[in-house]
């Protein structure tokens, strides 16, 4: 009996990408087995991080790489570390931040929200967020503007198809916050296939999730200068206490960094090439359905399945059609950010052929009552 019929959990087919509230991803049956291992031993734990950071390095080509309980985790631990650097009597004092640097500018549309706003991860260290430019946008002016105050400890930025406005390219703004001496961070939470594009941005620091593409257990990966995560370790004395990595959670990064060096990339990319359009081709079949391929909106290796919906012919809407594939068993869902203009996105990355076969039949069943 699977863990579904144990526990009267619903089954769920995941077509919305590495989404957090269905559990983010799979891991491979390799990484899910070191897990496993690292579950039944005892180990040094200092050494086991040195051991991930060593993997981290030189997956990436970074100067250093250290393991974090999360994503979120990781952005809040970097801005601590640009706070602190490596003084342990700073790492014992925050969220008290008497005597630091203290601000961190943001530009306005990269104050997301993953299920919590971002800015929230700045706060918990006790610094204050200051947004810079608007919905639309923010210019270089502006962002040297927000350098002019005196207690600036970072910049962050965000990589992520949920920032809104045109950008300056995140190459400029870092090297204004360089000019300025300050470090630069960005999240890029499910952008680790990018890490090296978005270290080549000249960042001090990048943090991206394990448990994304990855196929870790639940883990963040803070990226880039020595000394700074140096300073993010040493947040375990403090803050970074409640957002320790555990054992497994380590192993299993290193497991998935070293599966994906063994992955031949070319093919992989292939494969999900040939998965997308196989489904489109066929979902284009379904009365009221069109289907197309679309590249992923963040330049990820793969592209998406683009369903759009006529309701005159398909007899329910976008909205109706994404409703009852999630009420239906199993659960599909999809992205529906784009209903209102008729249209779902698919991501297939993580689903099997079977998978995609009840999709499609579900489709089918639903475009014709």
């Amino acid at each position: 009996m699977g863990l579904h019929d144990q526990y009267g959990l619903t089954r769920v087919i995941n077509a919305r990408g590495p989404f957090t509230p269905l559990g983010v991803s799979r891991s491979t049956d390799g990484v899910a087995s070191v897990t496993a291992e690292a579950l039944s031993g005892f180990f040094v734990m200092e050494e086991l991080k040195d051991l991930a950071d060593r993997t981290i390095a030189e997956a990436t080509g970074a100067e250093a790489g250290t393991v974090v309980h999360c994503t979120s985790a990781g952005i809040t631990l970097s801005v601590a570390a640009s706070m602190t650097g490596a003084s342990q009597s700073r790492v014992a004092a925050l969220p008290d931040t008497r005597g630091m640097p203290k601000t961190v500018l943001l530009p306005a549309g990269h104050a997301v929200d993953y299920g919590h706003p971002i800015v929230q991860d700045v706060r918990l260290t006790g610094a204050t967020p200051v947004l810079v430019g608007s919905d639309a946008g923010f210019t270089l002016d502006e962002l040297e503007e927000g350098f002019a105050r005196p207690d600036v400890a970072c910049l962050l930025l965000v990589s992520s198809r949920l920032t809104r406005g045109d950008d300056v390219p995140l190459a400029e703004a870092v090297a204004l916050a360089h000019r300025h001496g300050v470090p630069a961070i960005i999240d890029g939470a499910a952008q680790d296939f990018r890490v090296k594009e978005l270290l080549g941005t000249g960042a001090d620091l990048v943090t991206v999730s394990g448990q994304k593409y990855l196929g870790s257990p639940t883990a963040g990966l803070v990226i880039g200068r020595g000394d700074l995560v140096r300073a993010v370790r040493a947040q375990e004395k403090g803050i970074g206490r409640a957002m320790k990595p555990s054992k497994e959670a380590i192993f299993g990064v290193v497991a998935a960094l070293r599966a994906r060096h063994e992955t031949h990339q070319q093919a992989w990319e292939k494969e999900q090439h040939h998965k997308v359009a196989r489904f489109v081709e066929r979902a284009s079949g379904l009365r009221g359905i069109s289907a197309a391929v679309v590249p992923d909106p963040t330049g990820l290796p793969f592209p998406r399945a683009r369903l759009s919906v006529d309701p005159a012919a398909a007899g329910l809407n976008a909205a109706t059609l994404a409703k009852a594939l999630q009420s239906g068993t199993p659960s599909i869902w999809v992205m529906a950010h784009d209903q209102d203009k008729g249209e779902l996105t698919l991501e297939l990355v993580p689903l099997t052929y079977q998978e995609l076969d009840v999709v499609l039949g579900r489709l089918a069943e639903l475009s014709q009552t």
